[in-house]
């Protein structure tokens, strides 16, 4: 299997200077469409019942990063280094917007799925690279003494700084436009985020195509690793909103927004050279690649069958 794995490495996506340029727009309309949706008063909320919040984003920025290291670590003989940071960039993205629908169709708390989007993305300029930095790194250091494999140096200031630009940037924007022009916003933001889904796809499945025989060939061992780390993710939001005591329509939204990560979004970050340099990755991240975009597919299925496991369930407090 591992050997398996290690032909993923090889896959290379190179957009080229002027692809590059097209693949930040697309990421910063994503972004600034993401923003669109997060109102001002959502944050007001936060703070009038916070419990559920606090544990929320707990989970997701502390607790599922952790445990993803400890999967990866167990699963180490069988799966290589860069199939690892996959599975711990994908714990480091926020939470996806899908979440929202998957919460309310599981007659979650569908205010407080929002308000974990919304907290989630508005600190994934900071979280994320912070957060892919620091498991990133732990997880290479006790990896590179386990095995024989060289200390992966996963640079952090460079990462901070362009995603700082990426997505920070439209997400103010976006906020700001929200904010001034709530009438326009009503009418562009449906339109603006469906775009950015089409938009998105589109360029995924021209990024991938060149490697389409090596992706059938190993989507079989990918499928059971993804399978593992979301169901972790899935467990992960139950269990700590069970240990924290928070009321069960909140534990059915903790689950679901921690077991939705937007992996479109590290899906975009990989593309970007700037992000991921050739001269330090040496081009070789593909099993990375694999693994979020897989993780895109997955969790949609996984979110919906766990709603509607939810649904079936009467909520009797």
């Amino acid at each position: 299997m591992r050997e398996q794995l290690e032909a993923l490495n090889g896959i290379t996506i190179n957009f080229g200077e002027g692809g590059m340029m097209i693949v930040n727009i697309i990421l910063a309309f994503v972004m600034f469409g993401v923003a669109l949706g997060i109102k001002p008063q959502t944050f007001k909320d936060v703070f009038t019942k916070p419990k559920s919040v606090i544990v929320g984003v707990l989970l997701q920025w502390v607790a599922l990063p952790a445990v993803t290291v400890a999967i990866a670590l167990a699963l180490s003989p069988v799966i290589t280094p860069m199939i690892a940071l996959g599975m711990i960039l994908v714990a480091s993205c926020p939470g996806g917007n899908i979440s929202n629908f998957m919460s309310a169709l599981s007659k979650g708390n569908i205010e407080l799925s929002v308000s974990m989007t919304a907290i989630t993305t508005a600190g994934a300029p900071f979280v994320t690279p912070f957060n892919f930095f620091f498991w990133g790194s732990l997880y290479s250091q006790v990896i590179s003494i386990k095995s024989d494999i060289p200390t992966l140096v996963i640079p952090f200031f460079p990462m901070l700084e362009q995603i700082l630009l990426l997505l920070g940037v439209p997400i103010f924007l976006g906020l700001l436009f929200s904010r001034y022009f709530p009438n326009a916003t009503k009418k562009i933001t449906k339109p603006a985020q469906m775009l950015s889904i089409i938009l998105f796809l589109g360029m995924a499945a021209v990024s991938f195509s060149q490697n389409f025989q090596l992706i059938l060939d190993n989507i079989f061992y990918v499928f059971f690793i993804v399978l593992i780390h979301n169901a972790s993710a899935l467990g992960v939001g139950y269990l700590g909103g069970t240990l924290a005591k928070v009321p069960l329509r909140d534990r059915r939204s903790l689950t679901l927004e921690t077991g939705i990560q937007n992996s479109g979004l590290g899906l975009v970050l990989l593309f970007n050279s700037a992000i991921f340099p050739a001269e330090i990755w040496h081009g070789h991240y593909g099993g990375m690649l694999f693994i979020t975009a897989w993780w895109g597919i997955w969790h949609i299925v996984s979110g919906l069958s766990v709603s509607f496991l939810f649904r079936r369930s009467p909520i009797a407090e």
